[in-house]
């Protein structure tokens, strides 16, 4: 007779939390390109500066999985994980290795805002709900270089930051017509022409 796992305990209620997914583009024409061990010192390195980066700005990083990193923060903390997202496009842009091989990398990032639980699993920190699906939709329908966030942060006042519509879009999951907003720093909007 097989033996099923034992159930978790029950978990806490909900929380709101922010997610954050940050993912690197390109990556599978990287591995194609790079020997083998200058590819896995290259993700070694991104994924460690994207781990530090997103911690820095008060995240904890749920999970790693290749070249794409999850962070969680509570929702109250929206503004710090915005900020993080866009940063980690700057960092991606400077890593040392990859100037070192001639490479220009760059990344994709969603960010999603609502109520998850989290757990652990396999004595790592999970979290569970919409936001974390959506946190990936928004990072999928990504363009290089572009963080996506979903309505629900772009409504929210979030200081030094805008977000500008974006034609809805159809996200697996979330219906044919998606709010999502391209988020950029403020200034970066009012460029100055001489």
């Amino acid at each position: 007779m097989t033996k099923l796992l034992p159930l978790p305990d029950p978990p806490a209620d909900t929380t709101s939390a922010c997610l954050v997914l940050v993912d690197l583009v390109g990556s599978t024409d990287l591995a194609h390109r790079l020997p083998i061990q200058n590819y896995m010192a290259l993700m070694t390195e991104f994924v460690q500066v994207m781990i530090l980066s997103l911690e820095a700005r008060g995240a904890q990083v749920l999970q790693h999985q290749g070249d794409a990193v999850l962070a969680y923060w509570d929702a109250r903390s929206t503004v710090d994980a915005c900020h993080a997202a866009l940063d980690a496009h700057d960092r991606a842009a400077r890593l040392s290795l990859a100037g070192l091989l001639g490479e220009n990398l760059q990344l994709r990032a969603g960010v999603a805002v609502g109520d998850v639980l989290t757990g652990m699993v396999g004595g790592q920190r999970s979290a569970y709900g919409l936001p974390v699906n959506y946190a990936r939709r928004l990072c999928d329908a990504a363009m290089a270089g572009e963080t996506l966030v979903c309505g629900k942060v772009a409504a929210l006042h979030l200081p030094g930051l805008r977000g500008m519509a974006r034609a809805p879009l159809a996200l697996q999951g979330f219906g044919p017509a998606c709010e999502t907003f391209v988020l950029r720093h403020a200034d970066a909007l009012h460029m100055k022409v001489d």
